[in-house]
Formats: structure tokens, sequence, C-alpha cells
């Protein structure tokens, strides 16, 4: 199917190196977004983060996107969405981003198998690996984008994870939420929503399985997404 329809919004994705899946979801439904009045999404894809931070907020969003094709599926997504005013979509590496202010929160979710074969899609795989957004752009990106008392959240596959939290402490970022998620009771963890910010706090952890059984969904997973699926 050439698009996904969430209850306020639908999502077409002809075009992206990557196709919506469960990790975005998760953190477009899961970030904190009080107090934020502007949002910036780093490699936004289908735009489905972006436009799931425009249905939670009245916050001016700016969705990064480095990949024409993808950018040009997120342009059409969020033109035919009721939150088109909001929404600004540039064709940019953050890398060259220069907006001349900073943003309340910013999230992504990022190219993350660093460790893994090259894909033969130059562009799936300049999606997947971390040939044009590294871990240190990615930080060095958030220090100089985020306003004092700004929220950065993320999802890592657990492994990257901790890695990401040791190295982001060498740019003054402290891990301070933790939401370990798990697909079934008896899997290990899979991934790890993040949330950081300049001050050092305690750390707070939780886990979220997604479901008990294979398509049966747990309470705290339909929770979570109760806004934006049609089946729950």
């Amino acid at each position: 199917m050439d698009y996904f329809d969430f209850k306020q919004f639908r999502l077409y994705q002809k075009k992206p190196a990557f196709r919506i899946g469960t990790d975005g979801v998760l953190l477009g439904a899961w970030a904190d977004v009080s107090y934020a009045a502007k949002i910036l999404d780093i490699g936004t894809g289908t735009g489905l983060i972006a436009l799931m931070m425009a249905q939670r907020t009245s916050a001016e969003i700016v969705a990064i996107e480095a990949d024409s094709h993808s950018y040009e599926q997120a342009v059409e997504n969020i033109e035919i969405s009721p939150w088109q005013n909001r929404i600004e979509v540039i064709n940019e590496r953050i890398q060259d981003h220069s907006p001349g202010e900073t943003y309340d929160l910013i999230v992504t979710n990022p190219p993350f198998f660093r460790q893994s074969l090259a894909n033969r899609d130059e562009r799936l795989a300049r999606a997947r690996h971390d040939y044009d957004l590294s871990g240190t752009d990615l930080l060095l990106a958030v220090k100089r984008f985020m306003a004092p008392g700004g929220r950065f959240c993320l999802i890592l596959p657990y492994r990257e994870a901790a890695i990401f939290i040791a190295e982001a402490v060498g740019f003054g970022l402290y891990c301070n939420k933790i939401i370990k998620v798990k697909p079934l009771p008896s899997a290990p963890v899979k991934r790890m929503l993040m949330e950081f910010g300049t001050e050092k706090k305690e750390l707070l952890q939780s886990f979220l399985t997604i479901e008990k059984a294979r398509h049966k969904y747990t309470d705290e997973y339909k929770k979570l997404t109760a806004d934006f699926y049609l089946a729950f």
C-alpha cells in the first residue's frame, strides 16, 4: 500500500528511503511536547514525526530532510494535512542548517545501522548508515540548535543507545529519561526511547512491551498510540 491512514492524517510513502515503521510512531507519540513552541525534526523522511508533533501541539515545526525524494514525499504529506501552515520542510543536511533561532524540542529517528553491511540500494543505504549524519554530527546539531531548557528525544537500537549516551556527555547533553522497548514479553529489549537535556538529573527508566502475543497489543502500547492508530 502506498499510504497509511492515521486518525487525523494520511501518510503517503511512495518515495522515501525509509517507509513508515513502529520506531517513528513510538517516538512521535512519546516525546514530551510540553512547553514546546518551536520543534525541529531531523531527518523527517515521510514527515511522520513532524505531523505527529503538529497533531499533539500548536508549535511551529521545522522538518529537515537531506534526501530529495524523501523531501518531496514529506512536502506532499504535509500539504494535504490539517497543519500545513505550521510545518516547514527544508531539503538540506542538518550540518548546513542555519535558522538563526533555537528549538524547544528536537526529535529524530536517526540512521543507526553503523555496523551492518551496506545496502545495495544507495538511498536506503544512506538512510540506514551514518554516511550523511554521524552521531557526532547529530550531537553537534543538537548542541547548536537546542534552546536553553530544551529537550532532545530520539529512538535507537539497544546496543547503539549506550554508546550514544556516553558520547552525548562530551557535548554536555545528559540522558534523563529512558523507555526500554520490547517487542514481546519474552523478548530482549530492542529499542531505547531517550530524552536528553543540558542539566543532569536523576535518570528515569521504564519498560514498554508492544505485543502480548503476535498481533495482540498490550494496553500500555495502545494507550501510548491511541491518538494515532485507527485500530485503537
